[in-house]
């Protein structure tokens, strides 16, 4: 069992510890914030609550630390823990820069500790079904992707806040949902070696924007779209292109809620299958993967190199948005190029 403290009880921290509260393999036992506000949830939860991060740095009961705070927190956070031999867990984006990002695998790797990170669509039975699809051939030949991840859940954050702010959350609502649909582009497709971006206020008052739109040119010559918008109903997609046939998964539901997935194949002889995937909770599969990996040494699914790639392409996706114009994603450098 792996005993965790997360910092920071804004929504996505509480929502971890309810998903937690009864997993087999890590506990939430601590958490760390700003202030005692949220101490009334964190008892309630049988969670320790402190502001002092010594306490949580140097409990030798505390195996990991999670980190759901604002995104410019996290390269030093991440090299924080490291370095008090505590594994770490980063919410996404791990860093907001491709050097932030490796330093923070450095730091990680330099330490002997595990580094994990919350793109927890990966463990959806119909990600993990399309996956199985392209790798296997059954679609032919990649041609393109489009997928989106649009909702309001954080339409009335106001404009003070860090998930507003350019600096935090550039490219509107990239670093909150776009993130995620650049990771699966990485896993699914391979590099990405060109973006062309753009954003808008359509909306809000919100300084970084509520509508991002980004094409992407894989290094494999297939092409790519991703969307995310912060002022619509719940609006979650992916459709991937074959020479052979199309696959599309419509979520029913955000991923933090229960509900169905409904896959669709459309093969070139006509035939068309439609199945259904039940809701898992991926929040959990995610962690419990991490602890997994600390105590048994099981494979993580995510590599190092696409921990920093993502990231490459997000810093790509902010200069693209700057100057209206296509930006090349840096390349990684070996050993990265090709870690596990």
């Amino acid at each position: 069992m792996i005993r965790a403290a997360i910092a920071g009880l804004g929504w996505w921290g509480k929502h971890m510890i309810r998903r937690m509260a009864d997993s087999p393999e890590l506990r939430i036992v601590a958490a760390i914030d700003t202030s005692q506000a949220e101490a009334a949830f964190a008892a309630e939860h049988g969670v320790a609550l402190t502001t002092d991060w010594d306490t949580v740095l140097g409990d030798p009961g505390i195996d990991a630390v999670i980190l759901c705070t604002p995104h410019s927190l996290h390269m030093a956070q991440v090299a924080m823990v490291a370095r008090a031999g505590k594994h770490v867990f980063c919410e996404k984006p791990l860093a907001l820069t491709r050097a932030d990002a490796e330093r923070s695998v450095a730091a990680c790797r330099a330490a002997g500790v595990q580094l994990g990170i919350g793109h927890e669509r990966r463990y959806e039975p119909a990600m993990l079904e399309i996956k199985r699809l392209v790798q296997s051939g059954a679609l032919g030949t990649i041609a393109h992707v489009e997928a989106n991840f649009s909702h309001d859940k954080l339409a009335a954050v106001p404009k003070t806040d860090w998930r507003a702010s350019p600096v935090d959350a550039p490219a509107a609502g990239m670093t909150a949902m776009g993130i995620h649909l650049s990771d699966a582009f990485l896993d699914l497709f391979g590099p990405i070696d060109e973006v062309y971006a753009l954003t808008a206020s359509r909306g809000s008052d919100r300084p970084n924007g509520d509508v991002v739109s980004v094409h992407t040119r894989f290094a494999s010559g297939a092409t790519g779209y991703l969307n995310a918008i912060l002022v619509t109903p719940l609006y979650i997609g992916m459709t991937v292109f074959g020479t052979e046939a199309w696959v599309e998964a419509r979520n029913h539901t955000h991923p933090d809620t229960p509900g169905p997935t409904t896959l669709t194949i459309q093969h070139k002889d006509g035939r068309r299958e439609v199945r259904e995937f039940e809701w898992t909770d991926t929040v959990r599969a995610n962690l419990e993967a991490f602890a997994r990996a600390i105590e048994t040494g099981a494979p993580y699914v995510f590599t190092d190199a696409q921990k920093i790639g993502n990231i490459a392409v997000l810093e790509a996706i902010c200069r693209s948005v700057a100057t209206n114009a296509p930006a090349t994603v840096e390349a990684l450098r070996p050993p990265l190029a090709a870690s596990a």
